[in-house]
């Protein structure tokens, strides 16, 4: 197949990670693959594998007239048979040009399952993407909860599939040896149960509910420490830490701002925890669960579905909850303990692998839309 697709930008993002293993993984298996990237590409460009790079160079909303001119250009010179579009402003470029280039078709790809925390500007698109999704030929959601939202927002049911993310499980392996160094630098003991939070410094992700949790566990559970890894605003930063320190959580909680290194950071967890008011399908659970580590997650988005039986779900919001369920799991981990983490990693293998991304979104972009050309 020839296949363009194309995204805002390759910053590092849940979404961007996607797109670029997925474009290289469409391109290791054959198909010609063109990754246009609006903006001016970002770090995960070196991730494309085979797959051919266009830039556009957009700097602003001003600059989308001559995007759209510049995309329309890409796909009358590749003409390509699909374009698949992630995130809502290249599934509107793409729509608005589909009349135009009935022989390439259109499938938007739809990565979160909630418009909430969205400004004005973000809501217009969001409208727009809705009221022109009737341009597409297929609309693919990276989980169950944005396959619903879709549905709540006013997308055609018939143009809905559902494809789960992947997790890359050769990157993301248990090796307790490269949580050991972390551990270490962040003074964490041997004999002490390291908790992680794993995200970016958002009120979707509800740190104020982890904190408190932590703080009622800190309390019964002494050789319990907790560690928040993820960046954002310094306001918002600073709010939350004030939050800690009233907490009394002083020295039992690490701040460890943005990684890189997050294998590591996995393997250094004895469970990790997801607070998550809303979510659509949360990598960071497939990527802890591949590492071997056991999460407990708030019932957001698609949580308990990537989760299964190997860790315990619970109400949003709700501290007392999440601090029960930490206890719970922690307690399971030391009866079951290698046991639980071959469970873990077993189900992202069997479930939710870039294997199964990739085959996935083969199956439905030959059989359902290159085959009706």
């Amino acid at each position: 197949m020839r296949i363009l697709m194309s995204i805002p930008s390759l910053e590092p993002g849940g979404a961007e990670r996607q797109f670029a293993a997925l474009a290289c993984g469409l391109a290791q298996r054959g198909h010609e693959v063109l990754a246009v990237a609006l903006g001016q590409g970002g770090p995960l460009a070196a991730e494309l594998g085979q797959a051919r790079l266009i830039t556009l160079g957009k700097h602003s909303r001003l600059d989308n007239l001559r995007v759209l001119l510049a995309l329309a250009g890409i796909l009358r010179r590749e003409a390509p048979q699909v374009h698949y579009s992630f995130l809502p402003t290249c599934c509107v470029l793409g729509s608005l040009l589909r009349p135009f280039y009935p022989q390439t078709r259109l499938v938007m790809g739809i990565r979160a399952a909630d418009a909430s925390g969205q400004g004005r500007a973000g809501r217009l698109l969001l409208g727009l993407e809705a009221r022109l999704s009737r341009q597409a030929d297929l609309v693919i959601a990276n989980s169950e909860a944005g396959r619903r939202l879709c549905l709540e927002r006013g997308f055609p049911a018939g143009l809905l599939r559902v494809v789960d993310n992947g997790t890359d499980t050769a990157r993301f392996h248990p090796d307790r040896s490269l949580g050991a160094v972390l551990r270490s630098e962040w003074g964490v003991g041997k004999d002490e149960q390291l908790i992680g939070l794993v995200a970016r410094l958002d009120p979707l992700k509800d740190h104020p509910t982890f904190l408190a949790a932590a703080a009622l566990l800190a309390a019964r559970s002494p050789s319990v420490r907790f560690v928040c890894v993820g960046g954002g605003p310094a306001s918002y930063a600073q709010s939350l830490r004030e939050r800690a320190a009233a907490l009394g959580l002083g020295s039992r909680l690490i701040w460890a701002g943005e990684r890189t290194d997050m294998p590591g950071v996995y393997n250094a967890l004895d469970i990790l925890c997801l607070s998550s008011s809303n979510e659509g399908f949360p990598n960071v659970l497939g990527e802890a669960m591949s590492c071997g580590v056991p999460c407990v997650a708030t019932d957001a988005g698609d949580a308990g579905r990537v989760l299964g039986g190997t860790g315990l779900v619970v109400a949003p919001g709700h501290a007392a909850a999440l601090a029960a369920g930490m206890e719970t799991l922690l307690a399971r981990l030391t009866q079951e303990g290698a046991r639980l983490g071959a469970l873990c990693r077993g189900r992202v293998e069997a479930e939710f692998s870039l294997p199964r991304l990739m085959a996935a979104t083969e199956d439905i972009l030959a059989g359902e839309i290159v085959k009706g050309l």
